[in-house]
């Protein structure tokens, strides 16, 4: 299991997905957060908890391009879910493993 370097190395992924997803991104925060996994605003701002760091690269993919697509899909409907499969192919898998760490 290979794990995130640092939050830099965290960071400069989300930007690559931001790029490949054609979003504008202003704002990366790494961060405790209590309740759920990340945060995006309309103003492309995203916040993600500090520890995905420690999870996964995959799952941090995961949850990187879920809040990616929320900013031009506000839900999780056909769309939604046909995007993600176009840019991490079978993400199911992945999804479960975060909700078991819930």
């Amino acid at each position: 299991m290979e794990i995130w370097q640092d939050k830099r190395e965290f960071k400069k992924r989300v930007a690559y997905f931001a790029d490949k997803i054609k979003v504008d991104v202003k704002a990366i925060y790494i961060r405790p957060m209590k309740n759920k996994w990340a945060s995006c605003s309309s103003n492309g701002i995203l916040s993600f908890n500090d520890e995905l760091l420690s999870m996964e690269k995959k799952v941090g993919d995961y949850v990187m391009v879920h809040e990616l697509l929320h900013t031009r899909v506000p839900n999780h409907g056909k769309l939604w879910k046909s995007l993600m499969t176009v840019y991490l192919g079978e993400y199911e898998q992945t999804e479960q493993k975060l909700k078991m760490k819930s």
